[in-house]
């Protein structure tokens, strides 16, 4: 999916926007503050039914309203919409002006993907960062895997009511048993997703970290120790969870290690050199995403300046130019894009509109276009 048209209603600090969006890149540039990161937020949330900067549904209308509207129009004319009424807590789902229930509805239209300043916490942040970041990929790429993983979550539930309750054996026995079946088929299908990811993950670090592309290495652990069956590790450790209450193991305790010669990955690069390997994760992910859905991710880049030196960015509008999908990007100084905007970046971009991108200006919750946009000749 392209973004087309993008218009929100109350949303943040935001007026009421209404703007046009280039199918492959589009920079939004303004102060601190000035509703940049409320643009980024209004799409990802459309994508994922909440927000990247606050687990509070609330703060996303604007001061003294009660609710907002995001929605958009792609270069195929589908339309999704979705607003959100806080008095009454009603959310209202549509799809091409039809009323939907679930959120992943929507999810399914759109795939959408964003590295933000915050985005460090999948190195700082402990497992559950990095469970989301595979979670959100699982998502789209494995299309039942949201569904097993709910199935697997109620009888996570079960099981720890059952720790906490000190119910009898053969009650515990059986939802044990139902919890290791699942466990080990969620790991299964989770694992073979990050086989995937991790066979993907060289090509990009080959183009924004090249110096260390070789000597990177993934580790995924399954949430139970690697040479013992689930069933024997939970009954070594029966008498810490019924003193806890709830499960040790399992396939929720997962997490997956980024590692440098045996070392946290984060703790042998720069900040800058964390932030390309960020971003090349989230390309490699960008990438299954797209070999299994008929649209594209939407890559959503907050502060393209921090972190990244020329050289860094010269390097990131290569990977863009061959990641081929719609790109939003926010910059405090427009200066910091020219790596993007030159010919070298978008020589082989072809659009309805014939410029290779669009830039707009924020200030103050407004945004304006730039007639600046470079014209294909």
């Amino acid at each position: 999916m392209s973004v087309a048209r993008l218009t929100t209603y109350n949303f943040r600090n935001l007026s009421s926007v209404a703007i046009d969006l280039h199918p492959k890149l589009n920079f939004f540039v303004g102060d601190n503050g000035s509703g940049k990161s409320s643009l980024l937020e209004a799409i990802f949330f459309l994508g994922h039914g909440k927000s990247f900067r606050t687990s509070k549904v609330e703060h996303l209308a604007c001061y003294e309203t009660d609710n907002f509207v995001v929605s958009i129009k792609d270069v195929n004319d589908l339309q999704l919409g979705l607003s959100k009424n806080l008095q009454t807590g009603v959310t209202l789902i549509k799809i091409n002006g039809e009323r939907h229930a679930r959120l992943s509805e929507l999810a399914k239209n759109i795939a959408v993907q964003i590295v933000t300043p915050e985005s460090f916490k999948l190195f700082f942040g402990g497992p559950k960062e990095r469970r989301r970041f595979v979670e959100l990929g699982m998502f789209h790429v494995k299309h039942d895997s949201s569904k097993q993983w709910r199935e697997f979550n109620r009888v996570l539930k079960q099981r720890n009511a059952c720790l906490r309750q000190n119910l009898n054996k053969e009650t515990l026995n059986y939802w044990t048993s139902l919890f290791c079946q699942l466990s080990e088929e969620v790991a299964e299908v989770r694992a073979h997703y990050i086989n995937s990811l991790i066979s993907e993950l060289p090509y990009w670090l080959e183009i924004l970290l090249p110096s260390i592309a070789d000597k990177v290495t993934v580790q995924y652990l399954q949430g139970w120790p690697q040479k013992k069956p689930l069933i024997d590790a939970l009954q070594d450790s029966h008498e810490r969870e019924l003193a806890f209450g709830y499960s040790i193991y399992g396939a929720h305790k997962f997490d997956v290690k980024f590692l440098i010669a045996k070392q946290a990955l984060e703790s042998q690069l720069s900040r800058g050199q964390q932030k390309l390997f960020l971003l090349a994760l989230t390309f490699a992910q960008a990438k299954l995403i797209a070999r299994v859905k008929r649209v594209k991710p939407i890559l959503l880049i907050d502060d393209i300046g921090a972190e990244l030196d020329a050289n860094s960015r010269e390097s990131l509008s290569r990977a863009l130019s061959i990641l081929d999908c719609q790109v939003v990007i926010t910059a405090i100084e427009e200066g910091v894009l020219q790596p993007f905007i030159n010919d070298t970046c978008v020589n082989d971009i072809e659009s309805s509109n014939k410029t290779k991108y669009h830039m707009f200006h924020v200030k103050h919750g407004g945004i304006l276009p730039v007639n600046n946009s470079v014209k294909i000749e």
